[in-house]
Formats: structure tokens, sequence, C-alpha cells
């Protein structure tokens, strides 16, 4: 999710949505870094959803690393990227605040303080831009981050190139930019990322993809958080060249716009259309009630989540935010992410286990429920292990 995406709330200071929430559920659980034996993990994305997988692990004593995408170019982010040059802070900041020892440290607090009456800007935002000037580099702007919130992992940019993503729509636009191409009316069928130079990975990036024992897809924005990573030349080599077992946690619901109508499915075959045919290895997936139950006892055909299914504990609403639908579009309220009987055969036969697990947080049904997200990453652990 961009930085255009946070809910402003009332008052002179915000958090992003759910941030807060999701650290105070997991409140309780180990914060000291990890046992130098612990499985290593890496998390692929940004926005939102990324901070989630990241407490997650880290809750179950997993060394975790992330890679971060760094096309975000609305709201704060894209306004410090235009005015001052910036290397695109806003889905780093997330990440690091995600990484620190102590969620409710002030500093930490403060670090993720949205400032409402200053175009929105984060305080995490304005120091990483800061830190890139006077420390010379992102990367060491990074690090400086990292040492002030007792980080238990490393954030790593994909690329530090100045990237733009540019979407083309399924009804054949084009759509340039990641903020607008997260709004869009119209779900998207490709991204590529521009730059005027050529772009290159981050080598620590690939370092930590290359060694980890697990790598995390999501949850998140597919196609402007997620994807974004794997088009940088180098990061779907890398997942390659690794011995990790990749896990896709599917979203719950179309937030923004730029999945609209997808099924559970259609990601899988955007991700594959992306660099990643025969890469992932496991997909999670929300279902309720007796098709999880099913899926539990491991039965191909018991996996599946009817469209009516799918829709328990995902309530629609309104997307309220766009850049103007297409023709032949869905422009109307968000709908789950379905996953049907035929749709789960076939994600089971390209060779990838599906895990159907109720994992809608209730107070927020778009959001996935942190303990129940914890549980499933558990199961996902074990099964690496065996």
């Amino acid at each position: 999710m961009s930085e255009s995406a946070a809910v402003p709330a009332e008052g002179p200071f915000a958090h992003d949505p759910g941030s807060t929430a999701a650290f105070a559920a997991l409140e309780g659980l180990p914060t000291s870094r990890p046992a130098p034996d612990a499985p290593r993990a890496v998390v692929i994305g940004g926005g939102t959803g990324a901070p989630m997988s990241i407490r997650t692990l880290l809750s179950l004593g997993v060394a975790t690393d992330a890679v971060v995408a760094m096309a975000d170019d609305g709201g704060s982010t894209g306004i410090l990227r235009a005015a001052a040059g910036a290397t695109a802070p806003g889905d780093i900041r997330k990440c690091l605040s995600a990484m620190a020892a102590d969620s409710s440290d002030p500093l930490t607090e403060a670090f993720r303080l949205r400032f409402t009456f200053a175009e929105n800007h984060t305080l995490g935002n304005l120091l990483l831009s800061a830190l890139e000037q006077t420390a010379g580099s992102f990367p060491e702007a990074i690090a400086v981050c990292e040492g002030l919130l007792h980080a238990r992992g490393h954030v790593h940019p994909s690329t530090l190139g100045r990237v733009m993503l540019e979407a083309d729509t399924v009804d054949g636009r084009v759509v340039r930019g990641q903020a607008l191409a997260s709004h869009s009316r119209c779900a998207l069928d490709c991204v590529r990322l521009r730059s005027e130079v050529p772009i290159e990975a981050y080598a620590p990036a690939v370092e930590a993809i290359r060694a980890a024992d697990l790598i995390v897809l999501g949850p998140g924005s597919l196609f402007t958080s997620i994807v974004p990573n794997l088009l940088v030349p180098g990061i779907v080599q890398a997942v390659r060249a690794s011995r990790a077992t990749v896990v896709f946690v599917c979203s719950l619901a179309d937030v923004q716009g730029e999945t609209r109508g997808m099924t559970a499915l259609d990601h899988v075959e955007a991700l594959r259309r992306h660099g990643m045919q025969d890469l992932i290895d496991v997909m999670v997936a929300h279902g309720s009630g007796p098709v999880a139950a099913s899926a539990a006892s491991g039965s191909p055909a018991a996996a599946a989540l009817s469209a009516s299914e799918a829709a328990d504990g995902v309530h629609a609403r309104a997307a309220g935010d766009g850049a103007g639908p297409g023709a032949g579009c869905d422009a109307g309220p968000v709908r789950p992410v379905a996953l049907s009987p035929d749709d789960a055969r076939a994600i089971q036969q390209a060779g990838i286990r599906l895990v159907v697990r109720d994992l809608v947080d209730r107070s927020s049904p778009t959001w996935h429920d942190p303990a129940r997200l914890r549980a499933v990453m558990q199961e996902v652990l074990s099964l690496c292990r065996s």
C-alpha cells in the first residue's frame, strides 16, 4: 500500500492504518534478537503488508530481513522524491518500524508518526531522507535508523536506482506511476520498471535472498508492493539460486483497485508472468468454517474456497479513490479474493501446496489477523523443517 493510501486521523498526528493494532496484537511475544542458529527468512514486499510478515516471523524467533520495493511515488514519499531527489523512504520506514525491538518505545512511536498538518510526512521519512544527505548514502541512512530502533534484522532496498512503475490494465490502458497504478479502477495485467539508467539489484538484498531458508511474498498489494521487487534484474535469479521455501501470502481482498475482480489463481498467474514460474512452494489463502477444516486434512479438492465462502468476514466497502474507470471495468466496491474448487486444483497442479485457514481480522475485515497469521506461519515453518 502506498503512502497515499494512509488514512489520516483527526488531530495533528496519525499512524498508518493497522500498524499500531498489528504490533499490539503481537506484544508479549519474544522481542530479543533471534538465536544464531535460527532459520533465516526474507520478506519481499513493501507497503503495509510486509511489516505484518516481519513482525510475525520475528515473534516466532526467525531471523528476518526484508527486501523492499522502491517505486513508491505517492504521498510523503512522492513529495520527498520530487522536491528533494530522495530515494523512496516510505516502505523502508514501515519495515524498519516492524523490525524495532520495542514497538512501544517512544522513539519507535515517533519514527512512524505522521504529521497531518505538514503534507502527511512521517518523522521516519524525513529522517531517512535527511540522513541520506548527511550520511552520504541511502544504505547508510538505513543503517543509522536500524541502530536507533535496535532493529532485529536488516531492511534492504531491492535497488538503489530511481525507478518508476508503469502498468498495463486489462482494458488496454497504460498507467504511469505507482500511486496511480495502485488506485486503478481496472485490474492491472502487467507492470514494469522504467529508469533513465540501467536498473541493478542492491547486492546485500541479493545476498540475503540467496542465504534464506524461507522467502515470504506478501501479504500486500500484488502489482505495486510485491512484483516491483521481482522486476529488478537479479532478484528472481537470487530466489531461484536459493534453497529457500517460497511462500506467497495472498491478500484477503482488493483494497485499492489494482487487483479488482482477480481470484487467488489470478494472483498466482500474475506472479508467474512476472518471473516466479515454478518458484512458489506454498500459498497461504483465507478460508473459514468447513473449508478450512477440510483443507487441514490435505485433500486437494477440499482445500478450496467458493466465492460465497470467500466473502465470509471480508466485507465489501467503497473503494473511494481511483485513477478513473476503464472500459468494461468494474468500479464497484471492494471484493474478497475468491478461491474456487477448480482454481484450487489448478494451483496445486502447478506444484504449489495450498494452505487455507481463517485469517481475517474481524475488527478490520480486509486485514490479516496477526495471531492467526502467526499460527499459519508456524505451520509453514514446520513444513520447511520436514
